[in-house]
């Protein structure tokens, strides 16, 4: 299995107790459409790797869960996924229309604001707690833009474009 062949699902944050558990941040909307989970592949050392799930919970703030995974039953085996990315494969997508991706997998997609102009290419999202941001690079400026989707007027997943019309005076702040 391959990242390209998978979204982003989100990353362990850190270990909770002595007995393996752990905590993630998913990037989605609604956790409870991940409540059935069989396991997710965490990237480890550049590849891959099942892991199978023996309990999923969700937590408050809303995206995160609670999540202890076979054959982790340990503190140190957990500390060990800490940090790490989670992946599903694109097959396990959930939702329609919008929720069928998630915003990680609008990495470099073309961004251009509301009269057409291009801003620069999406480089990442940066997961600022509570505010995740879409990072443009156009030569050496970058853009900072929130990821809301009131500020998201198209998508185009074939073109891999996506156009912002971002709030009064917030591009001002980076021409």
């Amino acid at each position: 299995m391959r990242t390209e062949d998978c979204y982003y699902l989100g990353y362990i944050v850190k270990t909770v107790g002595v007995d393996g558990s752990l905590i993630a941040s998913f990037e989605a909307d609604d956790i409870q459409n991940y409540k059935d989970l069989e396991s997710v592949f965490i990237q480890i050392e550049g590849k891959l790797v099942p892991f199978f799930i023996e309990e999923l919970r969700a937590r408050s703030p809303k995206n995160e869960v609670l999540i202890r995974f076979e054959d982790i039953d340990s503190i140190e085996k957990a500390r060990d996924l800490c940090g790490h990315d989670m992946y599903l494969p694109h097959d396990q997508a959930t939702g329609s229309g919008r929720e069928a991706f998630h915003y990680h997998d609008l990495r470099d997609y073309k961004a251009y604001n509301s009269q057409g102009i291009h801003l620069g290419n999406i480089s990442k999202i940066l997961d600022y707690p509570g505010n995740p941001v879409f990072l443009i690079h156009k030569d050496t400026r970058e853009i900072m833009i929130p990821v809301n989707n009131d500020f998201i007027l198209n998508i185009d997943h074939d073109k891999r474009r996506i156009d912002f019309n971002p709030p009064d005076g917030l591009l001002d702040l980076y021409m």
